[in-house]
């Protein structure tokens, strides 16, 4: 994925010709997001993954739904800088409208989105450093062709005070983010989709919880209305009233998140309250963040209560983590006792990468030795998803592929190892070719956020 990502891109004027077929995609959000204010039912998933095989699986469950595909970026994983995959918005935006053209599935049925926009990579420089980087990104993404922004200007910079910082700066900030994205939508060729736009103040943090200890508080409904008027009034200071206009969702905590070892299922008698606050701003939905692991009763029933934007990322790449440990067994019982192939060494290629740097996980494992290398590979937090495109980690997997994929693979080890992918292939529904068996491993998450979604009633 990362030679795809870093190849040159074609030129700005190339890619732009997707601009009207991705406002296509973009409408049709604000369609569905229109009829759940009304009627509670229809909303979106956005995959938050940049790991190729998770947008093949997205691409694939997208053409099988008749549905658009929403798909994200953060500011860390894409950014003008390169990001931890190596890509910069138009290279991002360019690799995933040529990997869904390649699978038939049209440039109008692709909604690119920016998540967590804003001065996060940058945290750790004085506000006014980070948030001119941010505006800069902000800027790239709408050049790429990104419709949806989501403002996130929560996180504290060094210079902020370690207590938090105060709800009207945070708007502020948001504020000069949407300048700088209306700025770059101004410089597009006319009648280019305007962008439309995410805010909020209680933003989780990306990636999940550091930690598992404690109950998750719910967004109080009476700060929805007051938050919404803080960020109207910092709009209107800078003469955005027309962006305003454009704010689709409020990001807000309804009592879901993840750590390492641990689920915080949502409950809808808690949020009951939070669900409501909203039926006095007609137009605005809510976005769920960390929704990964939630089961699909929840789901559904957060889609009903009007979270009608549901984020989910690690678990997509937690799923492929499965397939590829399940395999890597395969290989072994194929292979573990001969000298006809050299066997692949995914998990210690992988752990090594995340023992070389730690930067990724440090802050979210805790406990002995033997629970943080547990947690590393197997934890919720699924931090070793920013460790699968190292270049030694792809040399394993690659090996791996080749060597499952050298011979039918008996059907008894794949009951073993994939009990539901031998299900799905005794009935005639999978082959059992390696990659396909990873596709259909992450697509059974994906399945679960389309149907709370009722993508197919679109």
């Amino acid at each position: 994925m990362m030679a795809a990502l870093n190849q040159s891109v074609a030129s700005d004027a190339e890619h732009r010709t997707s601009d009207k077929k991705s406002d296509d995609a973009a409408t049709r959000l604000q369609k569905v997001l229109r009829g759940n204010c009304q009627s509670g039912k229809g909303g979106t998933y956005a995959v938050c993954s940049a790991h190729s095989a998770v947008i093949q699986a997205a691409i694939q469950q997208s053409l099988a739904d008749g549905s658009f595909m929403h798909v994200e970026s953060t500011s860390s994983q894409v950014n003008q800088f390169g990001g931890y995959t190596g890509s910069t918005p138009s290279q991002f935006a360019q690799w995933i409208h040529s990997a869904a053209k390649n699978a038939g599935l049209p440039a109008e049925r692709v909604l690119l989105g920016g998540d967590h926009l804003g001065p996060f990579p940058w945290r750790n420089e004085a506000s006014v450093s980070a948030l001119e980087k941010a505006c800069k990104l902000v800027r790239h993404c709408v050049a790429a062709g990104y419709q949806k922004i989501h403002l996130d200007a929560s996180m504290a910079c060094a210079d902020d005070a370690k207590t938090g910082i105060p709800e009207r700066t945070i708007a502020a900030r948001a504020a000069i983010l949407c300048q700088a994205a209306e700025e770059a939508h101004r410089e597009l060729p006319s009648g280019s989709p305007q962008p439309v736009y995410v805010v909020g103040t209680e933003v989780p943090a990306p990636g999940g919880e550091s930690n598992d200890t404690g109950a998750l508080a719910v967004t109080k409904a009476g700060d929805v209305h007051r938050t919404l008027e803080v960020f109207r009034y910092a709009f209107a200071e800078l003469g955005l009233e027309s962006a305003w206009e454009r704010v689709i969702a409020l990001v807000v905590q309804p009592g879901v998140d993840f750590g390492s070892n641990s689920i915080f299922a949502y409950d809808r008698v808690k949020a009951a309250s939070l669900s409501a606050a909203l039926s006095s701003h007609l137009g605005i939905v809510f976005e769920a963040h960390s929704t990964d692991y939630q089961s699909p009763e929840a789901l559904n029933r957060m889609v009903e209560d009007h979270f009608a934007i549901l984020k989910v990322g690690p678990w997509l790449t937690f799923a492929f983590r499965e397939t590829v440990l399940a395999l890597s067994a395969i290989e072994h019982e194929l292979f573990g006792k001969t000298s006809v192939r050299r066997i692949s060494h995914v998990r210690e290629a992988l752990e090594a990468a995340m023992l070389h740097d730690p930067s990724h996980w440090r802050s979210y494992y805790h406990g002995d030795e033997d629970e943080v290398r547990r947690d590393r590979i197997y934890g919720y937090s699924d931090r070793c998803r920013y460790y699968w495109n190292q270049p030694a980690v792809q040399e394993e997997i690659a090996r791996l592929l080749d060597n499952v994929g050298a011979k039918p693979i008996p059907l008894t080890l794949i009951s073993q190892y994939l009990p539901l992918e031998y299900e799905a292939i005794r009935a005639g529904e999978l082959h059992a070719a390696p990659e396909r068996m990873i596709q259909y491993h992450i697509r059974r998450v994906l399945r679960v956020y389309a149907h709370a979604c009722s993508v197919k009633t679109l």
